[in-house]
């Protein structure tokens, strides 16, 4: 698996390229925004070959979120922001712009090769092209539905085979994990869908650091949709898809 590793400190660059070699990646490190595009992009145009990529924001030229975005509007691999920057703010701003997973250092190396593998997972059908569903399209939800694959909670209309949302007619931009965690609670709305259900479902995996991520995700979906009571917190278990959609 080939990875990209946009990082401006050669040691902390080394170090982890070791690491990642010995668990059978092939690595290229580049440590500025501008080589990072110019290993991923022609022109506007996606280069194929790398899997994933790990991002670090503190970069000497741009900052690492205008790089994720440059990215995201040309290409569909999958991006890991790795930073020191913690706060939830900082996460929500790197998951809009499209990240698929969000680090914070120090991180545990093993969870770390669990997000490599899980974001590889998902976005290897649809390298480099148009993001791919991950299941076969259900059956709208209960409170009404118009053909097979489309699912409507109130004003929010989710398309399945095409990965397309819409509140009131109008489209907004999902990053790959927050379709596939919307599509997975408006599946079966008002069932309650527990903290390891869902990361298992979506991040293929049982790591427990995944949790801040679904969090994450969850706060993201609600402002993005501008319905914060479309998706219920069940205290000490997990989520639900409010039944009749609001």
């Amino acid at each position: 698996m080939r990875l990209l590793l946009v990082e401006d400190d050669d040691r902390v660059a080394a170090a982890l390229s070791a690491v990642l070699a010995r668990h059978g990646f092939e690595v290229t490190h580049v440590r500025s925004g501008a080589e990072a595009l110019q290993e991923l992009l022609v022109g506007e145009r996606p280069r194929p070959g790398f899997a994933v990529v790990l991002l670090d924001l503190g970069l000497p030229d741009q900052d690492g979120f205008e790089v994720c975005g440059r990215i995201r509007r040309s290409s569909t691999t999958p991006v890991i922001m790795v930073t020191a920057r913690a706060d939830v703010r900082s996460r929500i701003h790197g998951l809009n712009l499209g990240a698929d997973d969000y680090v914070v250092k120090p991180y545990d190396m093993g969870e770390l090769l669990a997000r490599i593998h899980a974001v590889s997972r998902r976005g290897s059908a649809g390298e480099g092209g148009a993001p791919q569903g991950n299941g076969t399209p259900q059956e709208a939800g209960s409170d009404g539905t118009g053909a097979a694959g489309t699912i409507r909670l109130g004003a929010v209309t989710i398309e399945l085979p095409t990965r397309q949302v819409s509140v009131d007619g109008a489209t907004v931009p999902l990053t790959r994990k927050e379709f596939d965690l919307l599509a997975l609670l408006a599946q079966r709305p008002g069932v309650v869908f527990r903290r390891e259900q869902i990361i298992s479902e979506v991040w293929r995996t049982s790591w427990e650091g995944t949790g801040r991520t679904l969090e994450v995700h969850v706060a993201s979906l609600r402002a993005k949709l501008q319905r914060p009571a479309l998706i219920e917190t069940v205290r000490g278990v997990g989520y639900r898809m409010a039944a009749q959609g609001v």
